[in-house]
């Protein structure tokens, strides 16, 4: 079983050529997956190369934005949920009340979604790959819903499908606030200050964790006692940055430019460099020979 559904896995990779335009974007997954990577710790290093297709060339990041590729696709249409959580109007995130899908079936949504595949992957290190789940898969979606997590958005208004549904202009081009988030800010980054090249801006990312401007704040960022508890805070940090900087100024119809860039900016970089340092705190820690005393509760 585990086999077929490796194949499916690698199949799709080879066929799907253009990902959606979903959570961060291309770019922001890929700088998450890359950062995490270079964090990892000998033991987890090694169980992500013997998860990984052998089409990633070793790379994590090569397959960080799979989930987005595939969630249209009848197979995995059940993970299409798993990506965000809806909250009301409110600034506030409830696990109880706003992890759902639209059916109302509990833990759908992207904290759910870490939760179960951090513990799916607790079984490599007792299973191996007779672990009744399809960990290559466990391994994609978590590090890719760890990103989706950090974007502010992900964790938006229902009212307005998580600024899905505010239009609005980015400097001359037609756009709408969760794109701005996703991809827009980001793209605008590379054009501007790296010569849209994104090897320039992992380097200011990794430079900015180990001797720049977060460095005293990795420890905090990576701190994690209780797993259930930590993905819940990730979650709430979200939406108080969508309420305090990604709303906050906007309505449809307008145009967004030069003063809300500079100023969204940092909390875009800030927000890629937490998602990669968290992954790679999960994925050191589900993959330590002593996986499950990593945490004090995993579910």
């Amino acid at each position: 079983m585990w086999l077929s559904r490796f194949l499916v896995l690698l199949s799709l990779f080879v066929f799907l050529a253009l990902p959606c335009a979903q959570g961060w974007s291309k770019e922001g997954h890929v700088l998450t997956c890359q950062i995490a990577q270079e964090l990892l710790n000998p033991e987890a290093t090694e169980a992500v190369q013997d998860l990984l297709p052998e089409s990633a060339g070793g790379n994590l990041s090569a397959l960080c934005v799979w989930p987005d590729q595939i969630r249209l696709w009848s197979k995995y249409r059940w993970a299409s949920p798993l990506h965000y959580a809806n909250t009301p109007d409110t600034c506030s995130f409830l696990y109880k009340r706003d992890c759902h899908n639209t059916a109302g079936e509990a833990d759908m949504c992207v904290v759910g979604a870490i939760r179960n595949f951090t513990t799916q992957l607790m079984t490599y290190t007792t299973q191996g790959f007779d672990s009744p789940y399809n960990l290559t898969e466990a391994l994609l979606f978590l590090s890719h819903f760890v990103g989706d997590i950090h974007q502010p958005l992900h964790l938006g208004f229902a009212s307005d499908e998580g600024g899905n549904t505010i239009e609005l202009r980015w400097f001359r081009r037609k756009s709408n606030l969760h794109h701005v988030w996703d991809r827009d800010i980001i793209l605008t980054a590379l054009a501007d200050y790296y010569d849209k090249d994104s090897a320039l801006l992992l380097q200011e990312l990794q430079r900015n964790l180990t001797h720049g401007i977060w460095s005293n704040n990795v420890p905090t960022w990576e701190r994690c006692v209780i797993i259930k508890s930590c993905i819940n805070k990730w979650a709430e940090e979200s939406i108080d940055l969508a309420c305090k900087w990604a709303y906050e100024g906007v309505e449809a119809g307008i145009t967004l430019s030069e003063d809300y860039f500079d100023s969204r900016l940092p909390i875009v970089m800030e927000r890629l460099a937490q998602g990669g340092v968290r992954l790679a705190m999960l994925l050191n820690r589900v993959f330590s020979q002593d996986a499950a005393q990593g945490f004090a509760s995993s579910t």
